[in-house]
């Protein structure tokens, strides 16, 4: 260890400004190249950062992109194909496999005598004929479910293919969509408004153009209409203002016995109004308000079921508790005024 430090102590006086100035240009060139030595395994570093530039050369420009594309081609053209290491001769080396047993013989036992006629078909029956035939004998593992259930469900025979054919999918029937709503929004106002004894059913489903202002006029219209049994505004873009209409609607007429108001933007304050609303009507059998634009809440779910509770006059009611409670509660209230009703049928 003495000997080590006593040949360090001749480089501690060294001034390294005199070594650098007595060094010519080749030598301060290397000196520079072996600083800018980097790290090329650190995959902390970016890729231009672990190692020195070592190129020579100048740029040739920027990059010419179809150039370097023809480049390449042509070079992949003029390069040969290397030759196989055992060139290919096309013999056939070994023995072709033979199975020791090609045909088993089935015994006498496990032999099937048919008659003559039996036979006689089904020697001449086709793969589809035969695919029918094995559905009707239960052989389900031979064939696909579509193929089972088309020629157990159908009368004639329905598979053209044979046993072994490949599975195809069902074909798509497109289904088309369902035309306009044809009502005349502005008529049938007219008609509520006079009273028209030919009008019992009103149907606004799916308009989705009808302004508040008429859907609030045909509410109030219907606070004195004595021939309307069922009205139905089923995605009209109800809001809360034509649920309060709705309400006050409900709380004046004696003749509506059917209402939907489904698929709407009636919030939990609109939903409230017309379940209250209900217990003032003693005439609507029927009341579907499910899938509206936000969920109601366990507020207005434990109002609905109180109020089918108190409303006999309810049978039918659409909404998708989302609470235990409410529904089983619900489901008690209906089915409870569904046999009153038929207890005062049969009196």
């Amino acid at each position: 260890m003495t000997s080590y430090r006593q040949e360090l102590e001749k480089y501690r006086d060294i001034d390294e400004d005199k070594i650098l100035q007595e060094l010519s240009a080749e030598e301060l060139a290397q000196l520079d190249t072996e600083l800018l030595e980097m790290d090329p395994e650190n995959m902390l570093l970016p890729a231009g950062l672990r190692q020195r530039d070592q190129t020579q050369k100048s740029p040739t420009g920027p990059l010419d992109r179809e150039a370097l594309l023809q480049h390449l081609e042509k070079q992949a053209l003029e390069a040969g194909e290397r030759d196989d290491l055992v060139p290919f001769t096309g013999e056939k080396k070994g023995k072709p496999f033979v199975p020791k047993n090609p045909t088993r013989e089935i015994p006498r036992e496990e032999q099937i005598t048919l008659e003559p006629e039996l036979e006689e078909a089904l020697a001449n029956a086709t793969e589809a004929e035969m695919c029918d035939i094995a559905a009707i004998l239960g052989m389900y593992t031979l064939m696909s479910n579509k193929q089972y259930y088309d020629a157990i469900c159908s009368g004639t025979i329905s598979n053209t293919e044979g046993i072994n054919s490949v599975v195809k999918p069902d074909t798509y029937k497109p289904v088309p969509d369902e035309p306009p709503n044809p009502t005349n929004v502005e008529e049938t106002l007219r008609q509520i408004q006079a009273n028209d004894g030919a009008l019992e059913d009103v149907n606004l489903n799916n308009i989705k153009d009808i302004p508040i202002s008429t859907l609030k006029a045909i509410c109030e219209a219907m606070k004195t209409n004595t021939h309307v049994k069922k009205l139905s505004l089923v995605a009209t873009r109800s809001n809360d203002p034509v649920a309060s209409a709705v309400a006050e609607m409900l709380m004046e007429n004696k003749t509506l016995q059917s209402l939907n108001i489904e698929s709407n933007f009636i919030t939990s304050a609109g939903m409230m109004s017309i379940i209250k609303a209900m217990y003032h009507n003693a005439t609507l059998s029927e009341l579907k308000v499910d899938n509206q634009c936000q969920r109601l809440g366990d507020t207005v779910e434990m109002e609905m079921a109180t109020m089918l509770e108190q409303c006999p006059s309810v049978v039918r009611f659409g909404y998708h508790f989302t609470q235990q409670g409410p529904r089983a509660r619900a489901a008690i209230a209906i089915t409870n005024n569904n046999e009153l009703r038929r207890k005062q049928k049969k009196t």
